[in-house]
């Protein structure tokens, strides 16, 4: 049999609200960019930040990095050098293996983090939270939480 007599199509209902998903991410994801645009950021700079100002010493293996914020170790490392060039971060080799590279948060990375987060907060707030009804982002997060726990 073909991938075709074997597919589950989706139901109308399923793709209407597949598509919707999709449109609500776009503009989310193009809302928060916005917001963080006046500090020179976007948000896979900022969830960089993120990452490195919760880690121990506020550093972390590039590798992990990758894997933490979700992007190609290639993207990754393009995003990490113009974030050292703003002064951001700094990559350097790994303490005990020599091997790998870390990414660490600078002081300016830090104050700059300081600066957006309440911004950034006030655009999730806008775009996502204060817009649903709490029992709608609870059921939300539950759905989000099925879809990452399955897996390949």
């Amino acid at each position: 049999m073909s991938d075709e007599q074997n597919t589950v199509w989706l139901s109308a209902e399923q793709q209407r609200i597949w598509r919707t998903y999709l449109s609500a991410v776009a503009r989310i994801n193009d809302h928060l960019n916005e917001a963080l645009r006046s500090f020179h950021l976007d948000l896979n700079e900022y969830e960089i930040l993120v990452a490195l100002s919760e880690a121990p010493d506020h550093a972390v293996r590039m590798s992990e990095l990758a894997s933490t914020v979700h992007q190609s170790r290639s993207r990754l490392t393009h995003t990490a050098a113009r974030m050292e060039k703003q002064g951001l971060l700094e990559r350097c080799r790994a303490n005990k293996d020599r091997r790998g590279v870390l990414a660490q948060l600078t002081d300016r990375g830090m104050e700059l983090l300081v600066e957006a987060a309440p911004t950034h907060v006030r655009s999730v707030r806008e775009a996502l939270v204060d817009v649903m009804d709490p029992q709608d982002y609870r059921a939300l997060g539950r759905a989000m939480a099925a879809v990452l726990a399955v897996r390949d």
